[in-house]
């Protein structure tokens, strides 16, 4: 019989291997969500040529577009946006950023683990006011649309914002914790 842990029934699995299979959950997590995102500027788009389609034919514009529409662009922005950190693809001022981490790896790694803690700061805040919104509109039963026409709640759009603001957030202390890794471990910069 083998002393092998790993042969074990019982043995507890490598802390890499749980680490990985983590990562790979929190990025099927934050990629669907993008996706999801990406979807509803599907629906959105349909919705809007809808509503045009309704002006033109029927002389009438449909219920809720442009309350949906507001709504709607608001979700999409969060529901995208840790995605949009996760694969580095945030809008910065890369005439500066890129090339100064390409010659100061470490530096950097620091000056974007500045960036990425400020962007989590800020989307925490953000994150805190739109909690307070969803709190009040469901308290409140705040709705959007015409009594009597088409109304629907404004709780669940207000919720998956949160959401998506949570996980930005969650995304962006991942960036600053890696960017410190490479802060800590990368390469010098003694290069000239």
């Amino acid at each position: 019989m083998s002393n092998d842990d790993s042969t074990q029934p019982n043995a507890r699995p490598d802390s890499g291997a749980r680490m990985m299979r983590a990562a790979r959950v929190w990025g099927a997590l934050v990629d669907g969500l993008g996706a999801i995102g990406s979807m509803l500027i599907v629906a959105l788009m349909l919705v809007i040529c809808a509503d045009v389609l309704s002006r033109n034919i029927m002389g009438a514009s449909l219920p809720l577009v442009s309350e949906l529409g507001a709504l709607m662009v608001v979700m999409i922005v969060y529901l995208q946006l840790a995605t949009t950190l996760r694969h580095d693809r945030l809008a910065r001022a890369d005439v500066f950023y890129t090339g100064f981490r390409a010659l100061h790896p470490r530096k950097g790694a620091v000056l974007g683990a500045l960036f990425d803690l400020a962007g989590a700061w800020v989307i925490g805040v953000m994150a805190l006011a739109t909690l307070r919104v969803l709190e009040r509109d469901i308290a409140s039963g705040q709705f959007i649309g015409v009594t009597g026409v088409l109304t629907l709640p404004t709780w669940p759009f207000r919720a998956a914002i949160l959401a998506g603001m949570t996980i930005a957030m969650v995304q962006f202390v991942l960036s600053v914790l890696a960017a410190l890794q490479i802060a800590v471990a990368g390469e010098r910069d003694d290069r000239a």
